[in-house]
């Protein structure tokens, strides 16, 4: 089962996540981290995370790019991709680091995740894709931040056409869109 969990900052999206795939059971729950630390609020943000999973008994594993490359000495029960709107920066706009991958262009970065999104499906009984929704402040971007946008939002298009449920967490309040069977 694939599950598409979507919200606003702050929503409640991520806590909402965590308890969707403890409760989905199993013996082996990965938690795919794909924030990279770059500052020091990113750095909070992390740790705040870090702290409500803590008693969860999640694995991390740290993937700022190419999902389809990652690989288990066992198969999770549970995979939890938190989060995709970090993930997609990645992919277009690099690590910034020495020997990084080279950054992709919009038809790339989006083909290499809808790649890796199928390969975890694979990977696992059940995925849970946490993702934002950034259509909604009706604010003015650069070009790139637009093509940002664009991208996530066909992600999301296809991570909900390919989830078994799609729920939108707004004030903490989750709210089901789809639950069925693809």
């Amino acid at each position: 089962m694939t599950a598409l969990i979507i919200g606003g900052s702050g929503s409640g999206k991520s806590e909402y996540a965590e308890n969707l795939a403890v409760s989905l059971g199993g013996d082996r729950n990965v938690y795919i981290a794909t924030m990279k630390p770059w500052d020091e609020e990113c750095r909070n943000r992390i740790l705040r995370h870090r702290k409500m999973r803590e008693k969860k008994q999640f694995e991390t594993v740290e993937c700022y790019r190419s999902l389809k490359n990652l690989v288990f000495k066992s198969r999770p029960s549970v995979i939890l991709l938190e989060c995709m709107s970090n993930l997609v920066s990645n992919e277009l706009f690099g690590l910034w680091e020495e020997g990084d991958l080279p950054v992709l262009d919009k038809k790339t970065a989006a083909a290499e995740i809808a790649e890796g999104i199928s390969h975890l499906e694979l990977l696992t009984d059940h995925l849970v894709i946490v993702t934002n929704e950034v259509f909604s402040d009706g604010d003015q971007y650069s070009p790139e931040t637009n093509e940002y946008r664009k991208v996530l939002g066909n992600i999301n298009q296809l991570a909900a056409n390919r989830a078994h449920m799609v729920v939108e967490v707004v004030a903490g309040i989750p709210i089901k869109i789809k639950e069925g069977i693809n």
